[in-house]
């Protein structure tokens, strides 16, 4: 229960602070501050309940974690029921702050949303910024690296992912993170939803994959 719990307060923290930062400071802080947020998140999260739960939240991350052999099936999927619930509630208190549901902080790809990028660039995007990602998770967490310090490379990883690709998907990397905002915006935000679904799952078996097959062979 207590690593439940961590996943739930943690995947609230990161929607609230990421999302919030976008939608409460965004014409302040620009997308450079709206990546720091995100990463900021991480780094806080990793050493507040990293040695509770591990902190994924992020069910990509925990499917990366059971695809190379660090998780149960089952407690894989009950860690989803935590993020998916945790995103929720941190969207839900980023409306309740906002005073809106309009803009969350949605993902999305197309006409009208930020730099307009085709669906192909964004499935494209979410694949492989999201094995990237799953790649830096299982090597800074494995047993050969530096301890201490893999908080750090997390965070700054999804920084940088957020400074390449908030123009084009408003970066996902996490389908928790896209729920949560797209729920309650509903709408184009709802419709879209599935992408944020298919392709980090995607990206979170090719890293996997990757990490598990050819760095450790």
């Amino acid at each position: 229960m207590s690593k439940l719990i961590a996943e739930f307060v943690g995947t609230l923290t990161l929607v609230l602070f990421g999302c919030g930062a976008a939608v409460l400071g965004g014409d302040n802080v620009g997308q450079l501050g709206i990546s720091i947020a995100f990463g900021g998140a991480i780094v806080a999260m990793a050493y507040g309940i990293g040695s509770i739960s591990g902190c994924h939240v992020n069910p990509a991350v925990s499917l990366a974690a059971f695809v190379a052999g660090r998780m149960t099936l089952k407690d894989m999927l009950v860690y989803w029921i935590a993020q998916f619930a945790g995103a929720l509630a941190g969207a839900a208190l980023l409306a309740l702050i906002a005073g809106s549901t309009a803009s969350l902080g949605q993902n999305g790809w197309g006409p009208g949303y930020l730099g307009e990028y085709s669906l192909q660039s964004a499935l494209v995007f979410e694949i492989v910024m999201t094995a990237i990602f799953v790649v830096v998770i299982l090597g800074s967490t494995s047993e050969r690296a530096p301890a201490g310090f893999a908080g750090l490379a997390i965070g700054v990883t999804l920084a940088i992912i957020h400074i390449v690709g908030i123009q084009v998907t408003g970066v996902s990397v996490n389908p928790a993170r896209s729920f949560g905002p797209a729920v309650l915006a509903g709408g184009q935000a709802l419709s879209q939803l599935w992408l944020f679904f298919v392709a980090p799952a995607v990206g979170a078996v090719i890293g996997a994959a990757v990490y598990r097959f050819r760095l450790l062979s």
